[in-house]
């Protein structure tokens, strides 16, 4: 009789242990922003300072 209980006991762990889902898990990626601004963006104002310049200094 202990024989019969442990092997019951033995099957249902093993059924227990191995129960599960055998699909991928659906890992989605990570979305990346990035914002969109000029490369010249911060050189513009330095540029038009310089021709402001320049064309004062043409003027004399």
């Amino acid at each position: 009789m202990k024989k019969l209980v442990l092997a019951a006991a033995l099957a249902a762990s093993a059924s227990a242990a191995s129960a599960g889902n055998l699909a991928e898990p659906i890992v989605e990626a990570p979305v990346i922003v990035e914002e969109t601004t000029g490369s010249s963006s911060g050189i513009l104002l330095p540029l038009l300072l310089l021709v402001v310049v320049a064309a004062a200094a043409a003027s004399n």
